[in-house]
């Protein structure tokens, strides 16, 4: 398998919902998919599903198409997630809570090894298996453990702080729900959730005359 190093940002994005099509299909115990159904199944075209594959090689095979298993497995180790990935999350807050009991974290190979938040009334509190760390040992801990993603839920006003101690401390790539645009190296990656703007597109798709 042939792999480029740098791709399009939006067909990783599309590798991510091939996976999550072919690991249903692999619980359904089906054994090949076309690109046609493939497509399908995520709202795109065949030739789109062609096209982000074969920047990494030939997987399918003319008239039977593609092998779920071997598909997936290629796909994984694409993305990275042939391994586990250390975390940490700052910010112990609803948000926070919400996010560290996704199962589905761990199961797709990220560990959060580390919470952090500034709240004496929280630190030293126990969530599951981890307890909540004073946020000014975060850059010894995050060192110490290796840790390579930083996930921020804490406010808006205290997020640029706290995604430069995260850089200063070795993370190469921060996902951030602060509602704040935040500033980073060119060699650290960024990804910015904000929910409020994600509702307030909804709400303009309702607002719309139809």
């Amino acid at each position: 398998m042939m792999v480029v190093k740098r791709i399009p940002e939006i067909c990783a994005t599309r590798l991510s919902s091939y996976l999550r099509v072919l690991k249903t299909l692999g619980e359904r115990k089906l054994e090949t998919i076309s690109s046609e159904a493939l497509a399908d199944r995520i709202n795109s075209n065949p030739a789109q599903v062609r096209r982000d594959l074969a920047y990494f090689g030939q997987f399918g095979r003319p008239g039977i198409g593609y092998n779920v298993e071997k598909l997936k497995g290629a796909i994984t180790k694409i993305l990275g997630l042939d391994k586990r990935w250390p975390c940490v999350l700052v910010g112990a807050g609803n948000l926070g809570s919400a996010l560290y009991a996704y199962r589905n974290f761990y199961k797709e190979g990220f560990e959060i090894k580390a919470i952090f938040d500034n709240d004496p009334n929280k630190i030293g509190k126990a969530w599951g298996c981890r307890k909540i760390e004073d946020a000014k040992d975060l850059s010894t801990i995050v060192k110490q453990r290796k840790i390579e993603i930083g996930i921020i839920t804490v406010p808006a006003e205290a997020s640029q702080e706290v995604a430069d101690k995260l850089i200063a401390a070795g993370v190469k790539a921060i996902l951030n729900f602060a509602p704040r645009k935040l500033t980073v190296p060119q060699s650290a990656k960024l990804r910015n959730v904000d929910l409020s703007v994600e509702l307030e597109n909804l709400a303009y798709f309702l607002s719309k005359p139809r």
